[in-house]
């Protein structure tokens, strides 16, 4: 599972007049005229509303032609970020490059080479950066935080934008190879790439190539192959006596909440969408009905299959409430799994893994086939740092020996 923010762009260039053409221009006019401001453009628009049909609505041949005119190209657009099936339905792409154990020659400090690639706003990235926190790697697997581009690609800024409160992780440069795009460090590996250079990517700068950028291998790599470099290398999210259990519910979570949240959103028809918001909430409910009796989906420990759930909920009332029409219920409904989700952000290192605007932003401001005027909303009550932090009271559900938060430093 990965993120790719491909969007379609075009651009045209206009060739320059010639010597004889621009002689002939007056001196009040110009092929590259200054753009006007928009309260000019908003007058001159008025204007001619008002020429062409007073103070009815536009006549009803110019709806239908600008209607289905944006309804194709909304299609078009859509096939780029988010192909479907013939049924309309939301078909994510599967990831290029897998990897189920490192190679034998496993880094030990100081000689290990692997630097993690992440967006904010993307869930299966923050994934990998919550494992990465809750194992200590911090210094052992150095991080590079891509934004994304007006073009809809992953972009690194010249320097760590600011962040919203102290320790959250921000966007920022390329600490790895120096480039200016995600795209760009895909390309260095031999043999190059022109296929979708997503998030989370984790890339080895000894051998200058992608050792993986499915988040799920990822974070299974970080629990079990690095406790030689880990703070905690005694936290184990992936016990062998909770395997079965683990993957379980990861059958259960990703096709109906994880990607079900983008079926939703992604839909291309109204059966694919009926149909997916249908298997969300039925999820959800029963979620939160499980969730009242146990401190987490196996028992008293955290595992790979809480923090798969715990990115998605997080986002769940911050964008995919709203712009991915998971309407039915926000999840500050659900009384259950949102202390579930205040539990998990409390765990020491996790709350620095989220960094809400930039997650807004993320959504917002780069799904263009989703929100084309890019207006971000207020934040939604239940969600940031304040609201997450109010108590849970779900130590009262454990049995046996607390959480992951007595071990994780």
């Amino acid at each position: 599972m990965h993120c790719s923010t491909s969007l379609l762009t075009a651009h045209h260039p206009i060739p320059p007049p010639s010597t004889t053409a621009r002689r002939r221009l007056s001196p009040r006019m110009s092929l590259n005229p200054q753009p006007q401001p928009p309260d000019v453009q908003s007058s001159l628009l008025s204007s001619i509303t008002k020429l062409l049909w007073g103070p009815s609505l536009p006549p009803g041949l110019l709806i239908f032609t600008v209607r289905t005119a944006w309804h194709s190209t909304w299609r078009l657009m859509m096939s780029q970020l988010a192909p479907s099936d013939p049924s309309g339905a939301y078909s994510r792409p599967a990831s290029r490059f897998r990897a189920h154990k490192l190679p034998q020659s496993i880094p030990t400090p100081p000689h290990h080479h692997l630097h993690l690639y992440v967006g904010l706003p993307c869930p299966w990235a923050h994934r990998t950066l919550v494992v990465r926190a809750l194992k200590g790697l911090d210094d052992a697997v150095a991080v590079s935080v891509a934004a994304p581009g007006t073009d809809g690609s992953w972009e690194f800024r010249d320097r760590d934008i600011p962040g919203p409160d102290k320790g959250v992780l921000v966007p920022g440069p390329d600490n790895a190879n120096k480039r200016r795009t995600l795209k760009e460090v895909y390309g260095l590996r031999k043999g190059g790439y022109n296929g979708r250079s997503t998030v989370p990517m984790l890339w080895d700068t000894k051998t200058k190539d992608v050792v993986c950028n499915e988040s799920y291998d990822i974070i299974q790599l970080f629990n079990s192959e690095l406790n030689g470099l880990a703070r905690n290398p005694d936290l184990d999210l992936s016990p062998p006596g909770l395997k079965d259990e683990i993957e379980k519910w990861n059958g259960i979570i990703y096709p109906n909440v994880n990607n079900g949240v983008y079926r939703c959103g992604f839909a291309q028809s109204q059966e694919a969408y009926d149909k997916a918001v249908n298997q969300l909430f039925d999820t959800l409910d029963m979620l939160d009905v499980h969730l009242g009796s146990s401190s987490y989906l196996c028992g008293d420990k955290l595992t790979l299959a809480d923090v798969c759930l715990f990115t998605t909920l997080v986002r769940f009332d911050l964008v995919y409430n709203g712009l991915f029409k998971c309407t039915k219920k926000k999840m500050l409904e659900y009384p259950n799994l949102h202390a579930y989700l205040r539990h998990i952000y409390q765990i020491p290192k996790v709350a620095e893994t989220c960094n809400f605007l930039a997650i807004m932003d993320g959504y917002y401001k780069t799904l263009f086939p989703l929100n084309p005027g890019s207006i971000s909303p207020v934040m939604p009550s239940g969600c940031g740092h304040e609201a997450l932090s109010r108590p849970h009271n779900r130590d009262s559900l454990s049995l046996t020996d607390k959480t992951a938060e007595m071990i994780v430093s």
